[in-house]
């Protein structure tokens, strides 16, 4: 099987059956990052550049480890130390660097729909790793991937999505991705950080955490997008905190098993408390350990698509 696209620029453009096979491909690559010698030759005449016009940690690592760890030769754009800032537009940017000879690009952009703009002008093969408060397919493909692996099959599977919906590109990557493998969405927040009519996109919609929680085989905890936000959605963190943060209490109080999500960065103390974070129920660091099998699943089935 092959991937329907030759480009990752949002779960909202691919298939379900598209998603099936890169976490299925992704446990064969997890299983090779749990080998001594944790690399293979898949990639080795392929050369990506890592283009990042926001902050990135978790995800430019994982991308770059994933990149190594498929022999592929690599190329790191950081926009703060480039040419960027002296006005050279993100098309000028990225045709210098095809000049270079490169294959496929990661991109990262604070204007959503960047990725498909710029598949639009350009030869090289696409990956989004975030466009504004648009989609980041590759942490929603993670998130199913981390909850297939929990659960067994995402079919059924009822999950909550707490916090800042609005301005989260998370959240709406994972509603797509989610929908699309029969599971159930309901997300929850202060009604200032749910959009109107979210719930045209086939979820449920709860302004009630505990309702939520009791709900939910599993919880996708977001941060508040204080970057992104141009006005005061809440009176206070600690307001928020109180009303829709995940603390010990509240867990231990639903008398259940509830799986426990989180993209990072981690807000301790406010949509979810650190004895949380750090407890049995959470998956958070099996995301990140997942993130690099699934991003390698990306870029293999990506190179190998072009190759058709």
């Amino acid at each position: 099987m092959v991937l329907s696209t030759r480009h990752l620029l949002g779960i909202k453009y691919i298939q379900a059956s598209d998603i099936q096979l890169i976490l299925e491909t992704a446990d064969n690559f997890k299983e090779v990052l749990n080998r001594p010698i944790k690399k293979v030759p898949s990639l080795r005449d392929i050369t990506i550049a890592n283009l990042f016009f926001e902050n990135s940690t978790r995800t430019r690592l994982s991308f770059e480890l994933a990149e190594k760890r498929l022999s592929a030769d690599v190329v790191n754009f950081s926009a703060s130390s480039s040419s960027v800032k002296k006005g050279e537009t993100l098309l000028d940017t990225v045709n210098n660097i095809l000049a270079m000879k490169v294959d496929m690009i990661v991109m990262r952009h604070p204007l959503p729909g960047a990725p498909v703009f710029l598949q639009k002008h350009i030869d090289a093969q696409i990956i989004n790793a975030g466009d504004g408060t648009h989609e980041h397919p590759t942490q929603a493909l993670l998130d199913c991937y981390s909850l297939k692996e929990k659960f067994g099959e995402l079919k059924g599977l009822n999950v909550a999505i707490v916090g800042d919906i609005s301005h989260s590109r998370v959240a709406l990557s994972n509603i797509f991705a989610l929908n699309k493998m029969g599971a159930n969405v309901k997300v929850c927040g202060p009604p200032t950080l749910i959009p109107k009519g979210i719930e045209q996109l086939g979820i449920e919609v709860s302004f009630n955490l505990r309702e939520t929680l009791k709900w939910a085989d599993a919880v996708n905890m977001l941060r508040i997008q204080l970057e992104r936000q141009d006005k005061k959605y809440f009176p206070s963190l600690r307001e928020y905190s109180n009303m829709f943060g995940l603390n010990e209490r509240l867990l231990a109080s639903l008398n259940k098993e509830l799986v426990i999500m989180h993209p990072g960065p981690i807000n301790r103390g406010v949509e979810i408390s650190s004895e949380v974070a750090d407890s049995d129920q959470a998956i958070i660091l099996d995301q990140v350990e997942n993130g690099v099998a699934v991003r390698m699943a990306i870029l293999y089935l990506l190179a190998r698509r072009n190759d058709e």
